[in-house]
């Protein structure tokens, strides 16, 4: 039986158990669903599941694994690594009728809810109890939870607060053959092996979250937000770690360089920032109203030092939210600068900024290609964005080059190859730069055991085995193979 006539019969028994509106087969409208953020990575699925239930979550995914059909869960689509993307012919469960908000709890600060509920309607529902739900990607407005547990998202104040890990308490999984899954809990500390960090982050090669329980935290008394210019992107990088130093932790920190405001600037939420910047730096802090204004000063006088340009504090709310917007809209606004763009993630000690972003320009000029950074700078978070035109010859694989070549500097100087955008299918390879073959065993053997018969968004986050001299499996850029 070929894998098209697994798919169409495992959709025929889905249609049984959920209705015929819940299955998408026709041609055109799987295109649609064959990308995520990413559109170098599509391809199309052999099939959409639409579940309106969690209880049409395990049904689905019984009688499609049942049928040896691969699983690929979806929440919005806007992850940038492709670990969204049925590359293998597998069918997607588009989790975005799973909606629902199913209880809150203001005493205890917790919020339970399904998984396709955006990350922005969590926040609005939090900030109408005077509480704020902490992760902020800035596809905030779009972004699910599910996506946010699958990828353990980040965002702009994930410096003060922590990524999605530290905000989830609890939630329901649906794995492998349909089985239902509870991990975690309300209390403080849990006995035994922690699998619900196993599973946050786990890129749906796990199973499927179907229920998801985050922590909500009281609202700070009082915002002060700092926005500065730099002449050199090095003073802007150095006053980062000296504000980290100076014993100030802010909520959040984001940087820009003088091509990445270019792009802001022709965008919708335009500060008007000079042409000649060398860097934008924007400083938050956040807490009791008391001691804001001082932390604030500091910044500022710390920048001072470094040379700043110009520093000023956010008159009102309004213009606190067009600099955030703006600083959000940086992904989308390379646009306005080049036809096509490549978005890299990697990781640094942040004390390493000044030499990292160094080497990131020698490789753009090694390879012939523009490079905006945007990124979270207190925690080391680069986004390095590399502008290409795909209708030159061979510009796509320079960009390609150039984008491994960063992780690998990321690594170098050490950090990891990703910080909030996941690894899959896209950073597969490049997994053989962070982990020795040793290690990419023991996580592959941990994937096994959860998912045995492998059905579970197949071939992402770790790299493919393949052969080794005595027919053992050795990882695909392991150090005998190369990357």
């Amino acid at each position: 039986m070929t894998g098209g006539e697994r798919v169409a019969r495992a959709l025929a028994e889905v249609e049984t158990a959920l209705g015929t509106e819940a299955v998408v087969r026709s041609p055109g409208a799987l295109w649609a669903y064959s990308a995520d953020g990413n559109p170098d990575l599509a391809a199309r699925p052999g099939g959409v599941v639409l579940p309106s239930r969690r209880a049409d979550v395990a049904a689905a995914v019984a009688a499609l694994h049942r049928h040896g059909v691969p699983v690929v869960a979806r929440g919005a689509g806007t992850g940038l690594s492709g670990g969204a993307v049925a590359e293998e012919g597998g069918v997607l469960l588009d989790l975005a009728r799973l909606d629902r908000i199913l209880a809150v709890d203001e005493g205890e600060g917790w919020l339970r809810a399904e998984p396709g509920v955006t990350n922005l309607a969590v926040g609005r529902r939090a900030a109408g109890m005077g509480m704020f739900f902490a992760p902020d990607p800035s596809s905030q407005v779009a972004c699910t939870l599910g996506g946010n547990v699958a990828e353990n998202s980040g965002g702009g104040h994930c410096l003060k607060y922590g990524v999605t890990l530290q905000h989830v308490l609890a939630l329901e999984a649906v794995t492998a053959g349909g089985g239902t899954l509870s991990l975690g809990g309300l209390a403080a500390d849990l006995p035994g092996y922690d699998l619900l960090g196993l599973f946050v982050g786990s890129e749906g090669t796990l199973g499927v979250a179907t229920e998801v329980t985050v922590r909500l935290l009281p609202a700070p008394e009082a915002t002060r937000t700092v926005l500065m210019l730099f002449h050199r992107e090095e003073d802007a990088s150095e006053t980062v770690s000296e504000v980290i130093a100076a014993g100030i932790l802010p909520a959040a920190m984001e940087m820009m360089d003088n091509l990445a405001v270019a792009g802001v600037e022709r965008g919708p939420y335009r500060v008007g920032f000079p042409p000649d910047v060398g860097a934008v730096l924007l400083v938050e802090v956040d807490g009791l109203e008391a001691g804001l204004d001082e932390q604030a000063e500091r910044i500022a006088a710390i920048a001072r030092r470094r040379g700043v340009r110009e520093a000023r504090l956010a008159r009102d709310e309004g213009e606190r939210a067009l600099w955030w917007a703006n600083r959000k809209t940086a992904f989308g606004a390379m646009g306005n600068l080049a036809p096509a763009y490549l978005v890299q993630d990697g990781v640094i000690p942040r004390s390493r900024l000044v030499r990292v972003l160094r080497r990131v320009r020698e490789i753009a000029r090694t390879e012939g290609v523009r490079v905006a950074n945007v990124f979270h700078a207190g925690d080391g978070n680069l986004h390095p964005l590399i502008l290409y035109d795909p209708a030159e010859p061979g510009a796509a694989a320079r960009a390609r080059r150039a984008g491994a070549a960063m992780l690998r500097v990321c690594v170098d100087e050490g950090g990891s190859i990703t910080g909030e955008h996941g690894v899959g299918s896209e950073k597969r390879e490049e997994m053989a730069y962070q982990f020795t073959p040793a290690e990419l065993a023991l996580m592959r053997s941990v994937r096994d055991a959860w998912d045995p018969a492998g059905l579970w968004n197949p071939g992402k986050v770790l790299p493919p085995e393949r052969p080794g001299p005595t027919g053992t499996a050795v990882p695909s850029g392991s150090a005998d193979g190369g990357v």
